[in-house]
């Protein structure tokens, strides 16, 4: 599996997934760097922080997933490498749980690179207006267990994802799938349903309900992983992609 997995990372490395890792967090940062800017008094660290988060777990998530299954996929689907790959002396599921492997790693770096690059704005704009300098202190801890949260939350959108851009190889129908996805979690928001709908899961893990919460975490983490295991074993089964 090690040595799947390595395939794998030295695949991303060539791709442009570096890229889209640096450039969806870099968004946020960037908008708060100017909404801080613009402001006439000092806030508190934890109100912009999680407010980055919320734009994370909100509508950048989602699309950053969309994008990241896509290229992934694209990696096999473009040179028709399928063949290839499946005829190797490996177990099919491993190819594939390799690839969810990477999208969910890459998506938490994703979210950590979100945290740090918003801290890093935000301190830049208060260097340029000392009075809009957040006052408080910033509760790491807590903001590393959102974010861990609003991840696990994500597994199933993930799956999702991964599920539908591998099984077809042309990349609109995984495409359409997560720009209407995203579209109806934005226009749906206060919706008490949307918490069991996977692309606002990841959202809720900032609700002020517990059990929104909770049930939120718990499919999207538990539903999730079991979608996982159903892609792989129905992909690892398929003979032609």
């Amino acid at each position: 599996m090690l040595a799947v997995l390595s395939v794998e990372v030295r695949k991303l490395n060539r791709s442009l997934a570096a890229l889209l890792a640096v450039a969806a967090p870099s968004l946020i940062a960037a908008f708060l760097f100017f909404l801080v800017l613009r402001g006439s008094r000092a806030g508190k660290w934890d109100m912009f922080l999680q407010g980055s988060t919320t734009a994370w777990a909100f509508f950048m998530l989602p699309m950053s997933v969309t994008a990241l299954t896509a290229l992934v996929a694209h990696m096999e689907h473009g040179p028709r490498a399928w063949d290839h790959l499946r005829a190797l002396p490996v177990p099919r599921w491993k190819i594939y749980a390799a690839k969810a492997i990477c999208v969910i790693a890459v998506v938490t770096i994703m979210s950590g690179l979100n945290l740090l690059l918003s801290w890093a704005s935000v301190s830049a704009a208060a260097a340029i207006k000392p009075a809009v300098m957040p006052t408080g202190t910033i509760d790491v801890a807590r903001m590393l267990v959102l974010n861990l949260k609003v991840t696990t939350a994500a597994t199933l959108l993930i799956a999702i994802q991964l599920w539908t851009a591998l099984r077809f190889a042309s990349f609109v129908p995984a495409l359409a799938l997560g720009i209407g996805g995203t579209f109806f979690s934005v226009v749906a928001t206060s919706a008490k349903e949307g918490v069991f709908f996977p692309w606002q899961m990841p959202v809720n893990m900032l609700a002020k309900e517990a059990w929104r919460v909770e049930t939120a975490l718990a499919l999207g983490g538990g539903l999730g992983l079991l979608a996982l295991v159903a892609a792989m074993v129905h992909l690892a089964r398929r003979e032609v992609l």
